[in-house]
């Protein structure tokens, strides 16, 4: 079969590689549609484990099962969550199913970007979610990214009527606004280096957008009447992304921090302030099981405007231009990766 080998952002191959072949517990499972993420361009992270078939957004169509499995037959549409928690450990029982260690230990095989892929045991047992009807291939690759997008709100406990601000206005900032505007949110400030962005973010949702540099306190507070904002987003991996986001939160506020920093780069913490405004700061990573339901719930109401946001349909050799698209961050909000097209 086909896949695309990640050596890195620029350096991206159509190779071919045996087709996986699945035990007695497992699925084999035709890649329809395969998103372009904004952690796979992430080279400090990923550029360790090259070469590698990247992809974890996917959608597709069982075409094998192994004949200890029950619940699902050739032809099945589905969602597969590459990470699956135990449900049993102490994390997974307080509700943080994203810090599990078997979560962040498994995977498929051998990833999104690949004709077909091998699903184990233990992710048939608890990461396949059906398709309902209505739910295309394209809206199936939404369902991770909107259910780690679920899982930051929900924590952060984004109320009808508050004021957000999202910096970084790529597919995960959009997703943050779109999730917002749906779910009552005042006020949307949006930000991003890039005037297609900051279009895009008006067009899924924000009453402002403006440019990164210009980013300041009392331009948030003229948007929002005097106000500084409820809840900040950080959806840009920059230590100035995260400076802007503590001059941008209002007293007793949230700093929501979806983007992660390179491991070492650090920076002067303004903590008196923190301490003295009341201000959280809040991570998130994943999605949770709970999260991936309500996704697909969300998408199957269409309750936000997902499929507008797509820009770009590649077949699988030209999944390196999409990289390039996604690591530029400039003309492009969705990529979807279509394995089976030509």
């Amino acid at each position: 079969m086909r896949v695309a080998m990640y050596y890195n952002n620029r350096d991206v191959r159509l190779e071919e590689m045996p087709t996986p072949r699945i035990g007695a517990g497992e699925l084999l499972v035709k890649v329809l549609a395969s998103g372009i993420c904004g952690s796979d361009v992430m080279e400090w992270y990923r550029i360790k484990k090259a070469p590698r078939v990247l992809g974890h957004e996917i959608a597709g169509e069982i075409v094998e099962v192994g004949k200890e499995v029950k619940k699902y037959k050739v032809g099945d549409r589905v969602f597969i969550s590459h990470h699956v928690p135990c449900n049993t450990c102490q994390y997974c029982l307080n509700g943080f199913h994203t810090l599990c260690d078997t979560l962040r230990t498994t995977n498929f095989d051998p990833g999104g970007f690949a004709e077909y892929l091998r699903v184990p045991r233990i992710n048939v047992d608890r990461g396949i979610f059906l398709l309902p009807e209505g739910i295309s291939f394209e809206d199936g690759v939404f369902i991770e990214p909107l259910a780690c997008v679920l899982r930051g709100q929900r924590l952060a406990r984004l109320k009808p009527g508050q004021r957000v601000f999202v910096i970084g206005s790529g597919i995960s900032g959009v997703l943050h606004i779109a999730l917002a505007r749906a779910s009552g949110a005042g006020e949307i400030i949006a930000s991003d280096i890039s005037e297609y962005r900051l279009k895009a973010a008006k067009q899924f949702g924000a009453d402002e957008a403006i440019l990164a540099k210009e980013v300041n306190p009392g331009k948030i507070r003229e948007i929002n009447q005097g106000r500084l904002a409820d809840l900040v987003i950080v959806c840009a991996g920059t230590i100035s992304a995260y400076i802007q986001a503590l001059q941008s939160v209002d007293r007793g506020g949230t700093i929501l921090c979806f983007a992660p920093l390179e491991p070492d780069l650090n920076f002067v913490f303004p903590f008196f302030e923190f301490w003295n405004d009341g201000i959280t700061l809040l991570s998130t990573y994943g999605g949770s099981p709970f999260d991936i339901t309500t996704a697909i719930e969300l998408i199957r109401a269409q309750r936000l405007p997902l499929r507008k946001m797509i820009t770009h349909r590649l077949p699988l050799k030209e999944t390196g231009l999409g990289f390039q698209l996604v690591a530029e961050a400039k003309d492009s909000i969705k990529v979807i990766i279509e394995p089976q097209g030509k």
